[in-house]
This record gives C-alpha cells, structure tokens and sequence, in this order.
C-alpha cells in the first residue's frame, strides 16, 4: 500500500510512520535463520504495522526484534534514529525538504567520530531508506538521493589496521578466562563461548548462532558448523581438551527455549553486545588494553597469529570465512619477519 509522503501533521509524525515502515520491510528482507521465536517476531511485525507513538517506542520494538534474531537490524534504524533528531532539529515543514545536500551536511556532523565502515552504515542506510520512500510514495515523488561524492569516506588511504593482542597478552588473556570471578550461572557458558571465539576466530553472531546439533566430538576435536554472512556455511574445529569442561558443564545447567547452544537466564538469545562487554571486562582484568576491546578483537587476534604461524592465506580466508582474499590481506601487514627482511635491502 502505498502513502502521501508527508502523510502526518507534522514532519516528525511523518518521518516516525516511514522509518516504522521501512524497518518492517528490511526485516522482512534480513537473514531470519537466527529467529528463535516465529510468534513474538510476527508480533513485532503487527505492532509496526500499527501506529507507532514515539521514536522510543520504535527503538524498544527494534531491540526486541534484535533479540528474536534479526541482528542486522539496528545497523539500518541507528542512522535513522539520528536523522529522526537531526531533522527535528532542523526546523523543516516538509520531508519533501529533504535533499542531498541536506544529507550530506547531516552525515558530516553526525558522523565526523566514527570508523570508516560505520560511515558506510549510515550511507547505506540512507540509500536504503530514501529508496524505499520513492517507490512506496502514492505522489510519483523521487528523493534520488545518491550521495556519491559525498567526501566523508577517507578512502582506503584512511583505513586503520585491527587491533590484536600479542602473544604475551594472548597468553594472559586465556589464564583470565579461567579465573575471572563470572556469576556462578554463567561461569561455564560464558567461558565457553569466549574460548571457542578465540581459538577458532568466528564472528561472535556466529557464536552465538551456533545450535546443539552444529556442534559434536570427532577424535581429540569438536567440530562446529557455523553460518557466516549470506548465510554461508563453513566448519571450524577446536581441541577438545580447550572446551570440554565448559561445555559439559554448561550443557548440565543450560535451560534454553530453543535449540541455540548459548541463551540467557531467561532462556532467550543472548546478544553481541553481552559478549564484548564481558571480553572487556576479562582484558581490563588482565592488565590489556587496546583501541578496542570488543569481543570482534578476538577474531582478530586468530587470524593474525593463524597467518604469522601459516603464512598461508588461503586458510585464512577459510578459517575467517571471507568471501574475498583481499579482505584477508589485511593480516600480511603483521608479518614482522618479511618486514625484517626489508630491512635489509640495504
């Protein structure tokens, strides 16, 4: 069905009836492989149907859709949420007022602090946004909003290397793990999923994706199937003398509704978030800190050690699950040996 643009009073009611819309649509559009329970995301998707009343009300139907297991979700209502205030502010009539130049001054304020690839988000989610607008609007009215030579991106010129720990930090890392004062009920779980990041460098969505059947013993290993991005499968393998305590431990006490292998007390899906905060939480413990401390550093650091011990990155790639070698590449930048043998061209 399609609408007036300016469909409300005002252009914040407008504005909150199409962000409303266009989220129910990218959630129709996601990966739903992780949806964990079909009854309250066909809830979810009812209640954006209806009128929301605030942009807060929005940001909590958008959490509870997160936490049924549409993860990407937030990636498109974040920059949204801030134009919705920028736009408030603004002082505009119309969002037919709304233009690329507009956009363009919007994205520069608002993203001036942030990393290259959140930057990229936030033009997605534009596109995406204004895209949308111009095919559901009943007015034949076009944004053709593009933002091509919008000059906020620092180009590949401004790209930073990951942060990774070291192997003396990788060392102390692991000992915290096992003697970091967790809550008695989680100390199992949350160890698990931690060490099964670390020695097998998957995404923590992937982790916390993984289901009782993705995982099983195979000799003095533990296979575990993973779904990475696009919904492409991959195995990774950890020694089973790392694990098997924890997860035994955790598969005494774990009372999941679903068949995921990590829940929370309450039974549901825990969330990426949780995970970075407790691996900070475990490096501040230890004495390590880094530009940043989220649990994604962890996949970092294997992939860095995997390429100094291989020099192979064609099994980087297959470990970490890239659909382009480039994007592993990266790691070359860490092999101190070949850096050596520059040094002696001399």
């Amino acid at each position: 069905m399609r609408y007036t643009i300016d469909i409300e009073n005002s252009i914040e009611k407008s504005l909150l009836f199409w962000i409303s819309r266009f989220i129910k649509y990218k959630v129709t559009t996601l990966s739903n492989r992780q949806v964990n329970n079909k009854e309250m995301l066909a809830k979810l998707l009812q209640d954006l149907t209806l009128h929301v009343r605030s942009l807060k009300e929005l940001k909590a139907l958008v959490k509870q859709i997160r936490n049924v297991g549409i993860s990407g979700i937030h990636l498109y209502f974040i920059p949204l949420e801030k134009l919705f205030k920028y736009i408030s502010n603004y002082g505009a009539k119309s969002l037919k007022e709304i233009d690329e130049e507009f956009l363009s001054e919007f994205l520069a304020v608002e993203t001036s602090t942030l990393s290259d690839a959140t930057k990229k988000n936030y033009r997605i989610a534009l596109l995406g946004f204004f895209g949308y607008l111009d095919k559901q609007n009943d007015e034949k009215h076009s944004f053709l909003i593009e933002l091509k030579n919008w000059g906020g991106l620092s180009g590949k010129s401004g790209e930073k290397l990951p942060s990774y720990m070291k192997k003396d930090e990788v060392k102390r890392f692991i000992e915290k793990i096992d003697s970091y004062a967790f809550n008695q009920k989680t100390i199992n779980r949350n160890r698990l999923i931690i060490k099964i990041i670390l020695y097998t460098g998957i995404r923590v969505g992937e982790a916390l994706g993984i289901c009782l059947k993705d995982i099983f013993a195979e000799d003095d290993f533990y296979t575990i199937q993973v779904r990475g991005k696009g919904n492409k499968p991959r195995v990774v393998m950890v020694k089973k003398s790392i694990i098997e305590h924890d997860l035994q431990e955790w598969l005494h006490i774990r009372t999941c509704k679903s068949t995921l292998l990590f829940c929370n007390k309450f039974g549901n899906k825990l969330t990426q978030a949780y995970i970075s905060r407790i691996v900070e939480k475990i490096l501040l413990s230890a004495g390590i800190k880094k530009e940043k401390n989220g649990a994604h550093m962890l996949r970092h650091t294997f992939a860095t050690m995997l390429y100094q011990k291989s020099h192979d990155l064609i099994l980087v790639q297959e470990s970490l699950g890239h659909a382009d070698i480039n994007t592993s590449r990266i790691y070359t930048h860490f092999d101190k040996e070949k850096l050596k043998r520059a040094t002696d061209i001399y």
